[in-house]
């Protein structure tokens, strides 16, 4: 059986991803099948990896008007950062690993797999919010994180 692997990055949207609005292409009835692995604050992320540097950062600054109050507000609301990134994974396409095919349980535990060992394997991304979806077409994982390699390089 050959199937393909895709891999993308997604533009990130937490309240969709958590199924906290439901769009047009999911089917209610299945949502009870989606894993949600994780779906953490941002906001407190952020404070957890970056507050100590911050500090740092701003205790060599001689001037009041180059310290920096919340890393997170100044990465939110500035225009050259983003304030997280998504990927997201997919086992085959609609037609050959349906989600609700023969083969959705194969690509479920595939995609369990692959999400497990994400975090041991990309140690400077902060994954706070993972969703593994069953609830439409293809099954398929969202993975959204932060990156903060910066910070112990």
């Amino acid at each position: 059986m050959k199937r393909t692997i895709s891999a993308m990055v997604g533009k990130g949207s937490v309240t969709h991803n958590s199924r906290a609005f439901t769009a047009e292409n999911v089917d209610s009835e299945r949502t009870h099948l989606n894993i949600d692995y994780c779906n953490d604050s941002i906001k407190k992320v952020y404070h957890e990896l970056f507050d100590e540097a911050l500090k740092q950062y701003n205790d060599k600054q001689k001037r009041k008007d180059r310290k920096i109050s919340d890393y997170y507000e100044k990465i939110r609301t500035g225009n050259q950062e983003k304030l997280f990134h998504e990927v997201i994974f997919q086992i085959g396409n609609k037609d050959d690993m349906s989600a609700i095919g023969e083969y959705a349980e194969l690509a479920r535990n595939i995609l369990d797999e692959y999400y497990q060992g994400f975090q041991e394997r990309n140690p400077y991304l902060r994954v706070f919010s993972a969703h593994l979806h069953m609830d439409e077409a293809t099954p398929h994982i969202h993975i959204e994180f932060v990156n903060h390699e910066l910070v112990y390089s």
